[in-house]
């Protein structure tokens, strides 16, 4: 998972108590203008160093599969990721989301560059200042620790941002997706948990209203992802609110196949003239092949569908995973022999 093993950041008051108590170490070891050019070089090094890897740890936006970019831009923005800034009239601007984040993490790049430039400019200062050299090591602290107190709100922006995209569910850009859509209660989670080895492999997003679930399953030896999607893709195009828009945007960059649970029974409280509705909103939103699905096909079958299948009778379930399969006509890579 892309966001799993981002780095800890720490806050400005913890990386000043680490800077300088690590530079009174390494000044007591020695003494004279030695001990303050050892106490300048270890602060600002422990600054630099240590902000340079904050930023390093992210990946490269840029770089960054689609899929896992407007995701990561949903949730921080569902989350409330918000950084604050005054233009040259005074006015606060907001930036939300992964602009938020990277104008955070730019910051933090032009602090550790900062205290590196501080250092370089102090240190003739110290060498040659005698008497004063103490004077200038802690001229120099304290704008290192000035540097460090002007980015704290970023270092915490990008603390939040990272406890918000660690956990997020492993879903793989590379591996072929089939996402589950169709109105609430109509068996789209049991499907999933019924034909997939992962159970209950869920995680809550803010832009949805109880998680996201995530089963896997094989065929020839190809693992395909199972997406079930509850609080997304259960309601018209219309009625989803900017966030979860943009979720559906991220999630069309992953599906490879998309089936629409119907349930003619009615059993699940929804008319099936506006559940063919949305499976039509999702046909034409989508730009892979979308499947009908009418499940609970024992107590109904009153509606056009591609496949009938009941999830608690167990039947018509191989049939429409192997349709499924059929439609993406995924292709691995083979190694090449050379």
């Amino acid at each position: 998972m892309i966001f799993e093993g981002l780095p800890g950041t720490p806050t400005a008051e913890e990386l000043e108590d680490q800077a300088f108590s690590r530079a009174a170490r390494a000044g007591r070891a020695k003494s004279g203008v030695d001990a303050q050019l050892s106490m300048l070089q270890t602060a600002a090094n422990v600054i630099g160093d240590n902000l340079e890897n904050v930023v390093k740890g992210w990946p490269d936006f840029e770089l960054m599969d689609p899929f896992y970019y407007e995701l990561a831009d949903a949730v921080l923005a569902g989350e409330g990721v918000v950084r604050r800034t005054r233009d040259g009239e005074g006015n606060v601007e907001e930036t939300t989301g992964i602009d938020a984040l990277r104008q955070a993490l730019s910051q933090v790049s032009w602090a550790s560059r900062k205290a590196t430039e501080l250092r370089d400019e102090y240190q003739p200062r110290v060498h040659g200042g005698g008497n004063t050299a103490r004077k200038h090591r802690k001229q120099a602290f304290a704008r290192l620790a000035d540097v460090v107190e002007q980015v704290d709100d970023d270092l915490t922006l990008i603390r939040d941002a990272r406890e918000h995209l660690r956990t997020l569910p492993e879903l793989n850009p590379e591996e072929p997706a089939i996402v589950v859509a169709g109105y609430p209660n109509v068996g789209k989670s049991s499907f999933v948990n019924a034909v997939t080895r992962a159970r209950n492999e869920t995680a809550a997003y803010p832009f949805t209203t109880t998680g996201i679930g995530v089963g896997h399953f094989e065929r020839d030896h190809v693992r395909y992802q199972l997406v079930d999607t509850p609080g997304l893709l259960d309601r018209p195009a219309e009625e989803r609110n900017e966030i979860e828009t943009q979720a559906v945007s991220a999630l069309e960059h992953l599906a490879d196949c998309v089936l629409v649970f119907l349930d003619a029974s009615e059993a699940a409280g929804y008319p099936i003239e506006d559940q063919v509705a949305l499976y039509e909103d999702v046909a034409e939103e989508f730009e892979v092949p979308v499947v009908s699905v009418c499940n609970k096909s024992d107590l109904s079958t009153d509606v056009e569908a591609d496949h009938y299948v009941s999830v608690t009778g167990d039947e018509g379930l191989d049939e429409l995973l192997d349709d499924a399969v059929e439609r993406i006509g995924f292709e691995p890579e083979l190694p090449y022999d050379g």
